[in-house]
């Protein structure tokens, strides 16, 4: 049986992460994914990327609707690895810190925690206040990870492409999903003998 991963895509800008990590999940027949995409969502990614719904929901295994609490995807016993919600948005940030589960989005992510299965966001918002801050801790205590899109600059990345494929690289690495060519592994400043030296 393919292993499944909970995709939700979200109104926050950064379409293109979700975009990219369901292109690379269909590359691997071992895995399956499951797509929720709110409204806010669809409209973010139609400006940004120009796709309308069939566009995206084409890229995906399986597709639910955000209003359908009856999902497969919103129920414990339904076996899956994890979720992430790529991009998220500050409200649905509140939602899942405060276990408001008002659409599947949100009561995926809270079955995913409750579960004590992997549950990663990309939170995309800039700069932060103090109720963004504090909603992120609380979903960190819950055994979420906070992973903002942040560029590495470090690996010599050209362009958007590479720095979205790193990024959706590092997402794979969390649930162990093998990928060729999107991550550039640190290699250190120099040899480890001249590291050891200089400790």
């Amino acid at each position: 049986m393919a292993k499944r991963l909970i995709v939700a895509m979200t109104g926050a800008t950064g379409a293109t992460y979700g975009i990219r990590l369901l292109q690379e999940l269909a590359r691997l027949p071992e895995w399956e994914s499951h797509l929720v995409v709110s409204q806010a969502g669809l409209l973010t990614a139609k400006q940004e990327l120009g796709l309308d719904r069939r566009e995206i929901e084409s890229l995906a295994d399986v597709v639910h609707s955000p209003r359908d609490i009856g999902a497969t995807v919103a129920s414990g016993s339904f076996l899956v690895e994890g979720m992430v919600v790529s991009p998220c948005s500050m409200k649905t940030l509140a939602s899942i810190a405060n276990g408001f589960s008002d659409n599947l989005v949100a009561r995926a992510a809270d079955v995913t925690l409750k579960q004590r299965r992997q549950l990663v966001l990309l939170v995309r918002e800039t700069p932060l206040n103090l109720v963004h801050l504090r909603n992120m801790m609380s979903v960190t205590e819950m055994g979420g990870i906070i992973f903002p899109p942040v560029p590495a600059f470090y690996a010599g990345l050209t362009g958007l492409e590479q720095m979205v494929g790193h990024t959706v690289g590092r997402v794979m690495d969390l649930f162990a999903i093998e990928h060729q060519g999107l991550v550039t592994r640190w290699q250190g400043l120099g040899d480890d003998k001249s590291s050891r030296d200089n400790n």
